[in-house]
């Protein structure tokens, strides 16, 4: 079994160069690998093999451009990350409304089991979150002035509160135990179905979490899959046996959940901080071009196009 040992910059900076790097400003890269993680920034490497077995560099591949590659990806993330966030608020203060309107707005009552799915499949699931849920009520909620607010003044904490401790992953999964007349106002609101939106929520919050560790998104892939969508077919995305290439596991999926979900004028921003983001990245790429970047992303050439549709109409889409 081969072994990882440690390497010091100058060992790390040598075996760049023996591959084929161009580094023309020595302390500059020193001072990038000491500060990112030469494991995390070679995870762009592959980008610029000549090929994969050898590990070899593309003629003239430089050091900058690597750098750029990265540096792309956490600017993504950060716009990423910001959006997804606006869409774990809205979801938790939707939720909250419907379920204190339904149940009550005390512990007592919104906790209650019989306020979720009878399902019998489903009622450990059910009692195992509310258990999580209340956990992290008493963990999260000694931590957090409104929380203790509520609890001092008035001696419960409402829904619309609790959310606000709760984790996105715990939220999404409140989703799927909710009753289906609850799924279904949830859902109406953002014009989904509720198979769309049990789909789209471990999503978000895997790609939440991933933002959130720093993580390397251009190249993410869900173990979820998207449903096809009019999307796909008004962009034209290619098929190959009998799968769209494009936006089914990768980030151009996420933007289209993204699509579905944020007001327009959030959409269009997003999708205007992307396009910035790439258009400085060509301007810095010379040994491989943006296109690429693109594809690994899962984005067709002509993404921008999606802002010439709205949700559709019939938006609860397959």
């Amino acid at each position: 079994m081969k072994v990882k040992v440690f390497r010091t910059i100058d060992e790390q900076i040598l075996i760049l160069q023996n591959k084929g790097m161009i580094i023309d400003d020595i302390d500059f890269a020193k001072d990038i690998l000491i500060r990112e993680n030469y494991f995390f920034l070679s995870g762009y490497r592959y980008l610029f093999f000549k090929s994969i077995v050898n590990r070899q560099f593309l003629p003239n591949t430089n050091f900058k451009e690597l750098y750029a590659v990265f540096n792309f990806d956490r600017q993504i993330r950060n716009i990423t990350f910001k959006n997804l966030l606006i869409i774990e608020n809205n979801m938790k203060s939707i939720f909250s409304y419907q379920l204190s309107k339904q149940y009550g707005y005390r512990e007592k009552d919104y906790l209650k089991s019989s306020n979720f799915t009878s399902n019998p499949e489903k009622q450990r699931q059910v009692n195992d979150l509310l258990k999580k849920m209340k956990r992290q009520i008493r963990i999260n909620g000694s931590q957090h002035a409104a929380t203790n607010h509520y609890i001092n003044n008035y001696g419960y904490v409402p829904l619309w509160v609790v959310v606000k401790v709760l984790s996105f992953g715990i939220v999404s999964e409140l989703f799927t135990i909710m009753k289906r007349a609850d799924q279904e106002a949830i859902s109406d609101i953002y014009n989904v179905s509720v198979e769309n939106l049990i789909t789209y929520l471990p999503i978000l919050a895997n790609y939440r979490n991933l933002c959130a560790h720093e993580d390397i998104l251009l190249d993410h892939r869900t173990q979820k899959e998207i449903g096809d969508t009019k999307y796909h077919a008004a962009l034209d995305i290619p098929i190959l046996d009998g799968e769209y290439i494009y936006g089914k596991d990768d980030l151009f999926a996420l933007i289209i959940i993204l699509k579905r979900l944020l007001r327009p004028d959030e959409f269009r921003l997003l999708v205007s901080e992307f396009s910035y983001e790439l258009d400085i990245l060509a301007g810095k790429l010379h040994t491989i071009s943006v296109n690429k970047v693109l594809e690994i992303m899962g984005f067709p050439v002509n993404y921008k196009d999606i802002l010439n549709y709205w949700r559709w109409k019939c938006g609860k889409e397959k």
